[in-house]
Formats: structure tokens, C-alpha cells, sequence
């Protein structure tokens, strides 16, 4: 167990597995695979994704960058040079598969469009939509601030793309910026993501 709990990726592969015969035990019990199974599916994995995403721009914003100022000058490279990148690789593209995870579950489920134009199609008669639809926005613009903003800057502040001290110095002050507007549009969002499903189904 020790050698299996020791290497990061066989966890995560029988990890992975365990959830597949979860999957498949829920397929056999509710006996179909059909479009309510897939949406199950692609709760899940919206899910994981988006906690992945969320929780490294947590750790960016509650960790890092406040302590960052804190951390000897000798010390900062083993943050900016091993740690920073492979946090960012990880969160860019959580970010991008819960997006997709997410358009593709609201496709699923029927409502993509009604979602994204806020109920406008259903004249604001379905609270359901509106109110997700402002979280699909919300995570649309955190996922573009994400891509846009946050990574190009990061990229440079962290010496990954060439840049003098003070374009290191700017880049690094516009990725904080965009990642603390991230942090300030997670929670609403999240309480459209979580919300919807218990009060409206």
C-alpha cells in the first residue's frame, strides 16, 4: 500500500479506476445509459475538474501570493522555477475542462441556450436558467481571465518568457489581479453551481 500511496500517478490511476466501477455500478443499478446517466456522468467530471481548478486558485490566493513577500530572497526560485508552473499547467487546463464539462452538461440537460442568455428565450419565465445562466457567465469569465490575463502574465513574471525586471514586475501585478477577480467571482458562482440542482431540480 505504502509503495502504491507513494507515487502520485498509480494513485490517481486506481483512483480512477475505483470511480469507474462506481460508474458502472450506478449504470447497472439504475439499468440504462441514458441521457440522465450521462448527465450523472458529466456532473461528476464537471465536478472534479471544477475542484481542481477552484481549489489551485485557492491555494494561489490564500497561500501563495499572500506569502510570497515572507519567503527569503534565496528561497523564492524554488517556488517561481518548480512549483508556480506546475500549479498554473494544472489550473489552466482544470479550468478549461470544467468549462467544457459544463457546456456540455447544461447541453445534456437542454438548457445551454436558454442558460447563456440568461432565461431571455424563456422570457425570464424559468428562474432556473437565470440563475445558472449567471454562474455559466461567471466561470466563462473567470475561464477566459484565466487563459487571457492570468497565464500570458504568469509566463512572464515568472521568467518563462523574456521580460525585464519591471515587465516581470507589471505582469506579475496583472496575473495577481485577474486571479484575485477570480477569487472574488468564485463564490457566487459556486452558489449558482451548487444551489440550482437542490431548489430547482
Amino acid at each position: 500500500m505504502q509503495g502504491l500511496l507513494s507515487n502520485f500517478r498509480n494513485t490517481m490511476i486506481v483512483s480512477f479506476l475505483l470511480a469507474v466501477i462506481m460508474v458502472v455500478g450506478y449504470m447497472s443499478h439504475y439499468g440504462s445509459a441514458d441521457a440522465i446517466f450521462w448527465q450523472a456522468v458529466f456532473r461528476w467530471m464537471h465536478t472534479f475538474f471544477g475542484i481542481l481548478w477552484i481549489g489551485l486558485l485557492y491555494y494561489f490566493n490564500f497561500v501563495q501570493i499572500r506569502k510570497m513577500p515572507d519567503i527569503p530572497a534565496e528561497l523564492k526560485p524554488a517556488v517561481s522555477k518548480y512549483i508556480a508552473p506546475e500549479a498554473l499547467f494544472w489550473f489552466r487546463y482544470a479550468a478549461l475542462a470544467t468549462w467544457i464539462m459544463g457546456v456540455i452538461l447544461a447541453f445534456n440537460r437542454g438548457y445551454l441556450f436558454q442558460a447563456f442568455t440568461l432565461g431571455a428565450l424563456d422570457g425570464f419565465s424559468v428562474p432556473q436558467h437565470t440563475f445558472i445562466g449567471v454562474g455559466m457567465w461567471l466561470a466563462t469569465i473567470m475561464f477566459f481571465n484565466v487563459w487571457v490575463f492570468i497565464w500570458p502574465n504568469q509566463k512572464i513574471a515568472l521568467g518563462m518568457v523574456d521580460g525585464d525586471a519591471d515587465a516581470k514586475a507589471k505582469a506579475g501585478k496583472v496575473a495577481m489581479l485577474f486571479s484575485r477577480t477570480n477569487t472574488l467571482l468564485s463564490l457566487p458562482m459556486l452558489v449558482t453551481m451548487t444551489m440550482n440542482q437542490t431548489i430547482f431540480g
